[in-house]
């Protein structure tokens, strides 16, 4: 199970380096990342984020950096596409997240440690599936086809996966916190518990200042 966020074509962007968007569409946080592959992260949730102000927002800046990270610095809940990705090593199926998914959210799996309890990711044109039953975790590509891949899990292996999952967001933090200083140096304090509150890790979490 890895935390991962959605990722695309950069398009020509020039704030900071970003690496080529992964095969699969997804890119996976953790602590061992690249910087270029850190600033692939950085965009993409910053991206997710930026939206025209509005109501009490302050307006943006006119610099191309303080405009582009002022949904990020500014907005009290934030998105960021992606979710939690499980790969079943020994049919090579893969659960990826939906349409639907944010990685804001991975911690509504713990839902999923109640008997009968169930997680839609997503609509048409794939609509991704997780449900408790009976102790066993059955996580359904695509409900849509009447053939989907399934993952199929002890319900008592979950606690332990999300763990693992809050370890790689945590690490992923701390690393981020170092490009930080080095990219957006004058961003790095604001931007590092932004980060955090997309990825709902606790204030705590967050590196202090150097």
């Amino acid at each position: 199970m890895q935390p991962v966020l959605e990722t695309e074509p950069s398009g020509g962007f020039g704030l900071w380096p970003v690496a080529a968007p992964a095969p699969s569409g997804f890119l996976a946080l953790s602590g061992t990342l690249s910087w270029t592959e850190v600033g692939t992260a950085v965009r993409s949730i910053a991206g997710c984020n930026d939206i025209d102000p509005d109501g009490d927002r302050p307006p943006r800046p006119a610099d191309p950096l303080g405009s582009f990270l002022h949904g990020l610095l500014t907005f009290d809940t934030l998105f960021a596409a992606g979710g939690l990705r499980v790969a079943d090593r020994s049919t090579g199926v893969v659960f990826a997240p939906g349409c639907c998914d944010g990685l804001e959210d991975w911690r509504s799996w713990y839902g999923l440690l109640g008997g009968g309890s169930t997680l839609g990711f997503g609509h048409d044109p794939v609509t991704p599936l997780a449900e408790h039953l009976g102790g066993t975790l059955l996580l359904t590509v695509d409900t849509a086809r009447h053939d989907s891949p399934v993952v199929r899990l002890p319900a008592t292996a979950l606690h332990g996966l999300l763990a693992g999952v809050e370890r790689d967001l945590t690490d992923f933090l701390a690393l981020a916190a170092d490009w930080a200083s080095r990219h957006v140096p004058e961003h790095r304090v604001p931007v590092t518990a932004a980060l955090a509150l997309a990825l709902d890790l606790p204030p705590q979490a967050v590196p202090p200042a150097p």
